[in-house]
């Protein structure tokens, strides 16, 4: 009789835990600074992970902990199993990945809607999405915490247009037309009535996490609450900001600090104002006397509703005044914002959390703003022990750190929880293509190696600014380098951070990195699982898209192949 390794080859048996312990795990180096000098001031050390180096009672094996197939596996029955098998082994051919919304368009054009959609759903949809609406995504739910382990939820059919560069035909729309000689812009009434409904379309996501969980996390696209070519619009405004103040400071960049005569000598350059109003800017500045000026209190100044008011005074027509929205954008921002304002509160009042999403650069300051309005309302110190709203920061971006540093010091000015979730990121083909068609310089990390420093940067700042400072800061540490965990684990130690410390939490997406999510959970750690939901024909979509921006993540399942392989290799031949 044949081996039955050699009848089933997806059955032979897999590498040895210790071999691929040593492949991901590494050794890496811990130095350590002394706790005074740790607590006076928040400076970078260089972190890494060494068994040597973690506390005597350190009870994780960070080295062992994710290469145990039975602990990631035991929830998936053997069909499970298999389906995981073929999704990966798909997910590892780059003509498949590259070719993917081809594929898809084909077989519903050649087999027909029905039979595409079933195919898919008991496949990929079954192994990457928790269901169709909240009844199908309660047996889904619930396994996961049954495996101490919350869902952020994702209603994840995409708006087709939300990346458009197609200008808007509707003349029917509303008709825009901003100062100084700006192009004239009409934003359509379809646009706004299709943001209105995903607002319903949101609530119903809020609702749903209530109903399911007492932890999870609602998921949204601000892409989807306003026009993106407005949110485009009003990012330029925000960076135009930020470069004007950078001028008057050129040795600090935007985020130095500038004499009180300083600043109101460059202010004088620039707008006509005379010296009352002048002295009445300075002190709204600088409310304490402390005799500087800073770029928080520039940008709560200038923002994009009240941008008209400052750049009519200016003596030149530059860059600032170019950018200057009109009356009927000013109410289209407004309203955007009233949009989310709507969406939090009902998610504070259902004691649902709130996640941003990170998007396009292009409309990424405008996000930031946006959400920084609704932490400074719904994460408060005097409202709420910890936040509810969370932003999204994407460490391949060069000046991500840059960032972090910079909300955490409007968390301290504001007075709020700062929640943040750390992703890598998802758009660096794009934002490499687009940075090299518009030749500007790419934002984007220049190597693999820079965006995970950047990352570890990052985690090791959030949660030793935590330890400095005492609860409030929730860092969300949303990845699937491995690597990025395990420090991000033996960080917690060193910062004194028990598994279940609400400060920190871990995320992967759901059917990926279960190595990762179910030890973790089973360990006592907060861990979630991203649960995009849907028809299968709006989801479909949304993934395959998500599988060719990341087809690096997708296509190097190596690991995570060994792992299934090993846990059905046992379940069949080992009982």
């Amino acid at each position: 009789m044949r081996d039955a390794t050699m009848m089933f080859p997806l059955l032979r048996a897999p590498t040895s835990h210790a071999n691929r312990t040593q492949l991901l795990a590494g050794r890496l180096r811990y130095i350590k600074s002394s706790t005074s000098s740790a607590k006076a001031a928040v400076s970078h050390v260089v972190v890494g992970i060494d068994q040597d180096a973690i506390n005597p009672h350190q009870d994780v094996d960070v080295g062992a902990l994710f290469s145990d197939a039975q602990s990631a596996h035991v929830s998936k029955s053997t069909l499970e199993l298999l389906i995981a098998i073929g999704v990966f082994s798909s997910c590892r051919l780059p003509f498949l990945i590259r070719n993917a919304e081809y594929f898809l368009d084909l077989s519903y054009k050649v087999l027909g809607p029905s039979i595409t959609n079933a195919v898919m759903k008991h496949t990929f949809f079954r192994h990457f999405c928790a269901g169709e609406d909240r009844h199908d995504m309660k047996p889904v739910i619930e396994m996961l915490r049954r495996n101490n382990i919350g869902p952020i939820l994702d209603y994840a059919a995409e708006n087709d247009n939300a990346d458009s560069s197609e200008a808007v035909t509707d003349l029917h729309g509303i008709f825009s037309q901003p100062p100084f000689n700006q192009p004239a812009r009409v934003y359509d009434y379809k646009s706004e009535e299709e943001c209105d409904r995903h607002v319903s379309i949101f609530q119903e996501c809020i609702h749903s996490v209530h109903d399911v969980s007492s932890v999870g996390f609602a998921a949204l696209k601000v892409t989807a609450l306003g026009n993106p070519e407005l949110l485009e619009r009003m990012s330029t405004m925000i960076v135009e900001v930020k470069n004007l103040f950078a001028t008057f400071q050129p040795e600090s960049g935007s985020g130095g600090l500038i004499s009180r005569e300083k600043f109101a000598q460059c202010y004088q350059q620039h707008f006509r104002v005379d010296d009352c109003r002048l002295k009445e800017v300075i002190e709204s500045l600088d409310p304490n006397d402390s005799g500087v000026v800073d770029f928080i209190s520039f940008a709560e100044m200038l923002t994009p509703y009240n941008l008209p008011s400052f750049t009519l005074k200016c003596k030149s027509i530059g860059p600032l005044a170019r950018v200057t929205p009109s009356s009927d954008e000013i109410v289209l921002m407004k309203r955007m914002s009233e949009r989310l304002h709507t969406l939090a509160t009902d998610a504070a009042q259902n004691g649902t959390r709130l996640l941003i999403d990170a998007e396009h650069q292009k409309y990424q300051p405008a996000i930031d703003n946006l959400v920084l309005e609704l932490q400074k309302t719904f994460n408060a110190k005097d409202k709420t022990d910890r936040p509810i709203v969370f932003n999204t920061y994407q460490c391949y971006l060069k000046y991500t750190l840059e960032r972090v540093e910079m909300d955490v010091k409007r968390s301290e000015r504001y007075s709020f929880h700062l929640g943040a979730k750390l992703v890598r990121g998802a758009y660096m083909e794009h934002e490499r293509e687009r940075s090299k068609n518009l030749k500007y310089p790419c934002p984007i990390h220049d190597t693999a190696e820079d965006t995970h420093q950047s990352y570890n940067d990052v985690v090791e700042y959030l949660l030793r600014y935590r330890w400095q400072h005492g609860s409030g800061t929730e860092i969300m540490v949303a990845t699937h380098n491995q690597e990025s965990i395990e420090k991000a684990v033996v960080l917690m130690k060193q910062f004194e951070l028990e598994p279940q410390d609400p400060s920190v939490s871990f995320a992967q997406l759901y059917g990926m990195r279960d190595n990762i999510t179910f030890p973790l959970g089973s360990k006592g750690y907060n861990v979630l699982k991203y649960l995009p939901y849907g028809k299968v024909e709006e989801v479909m979509p949304y993934l395959l898209r998500r599988a060719a921006e990341n087809s690096t993540v997708l296509g190097d399942t190596v690991s995570e192949l060994e792992l299934l392989k090993e846990a059905l290799y046992k379940r069949v031949f080992a009982g």
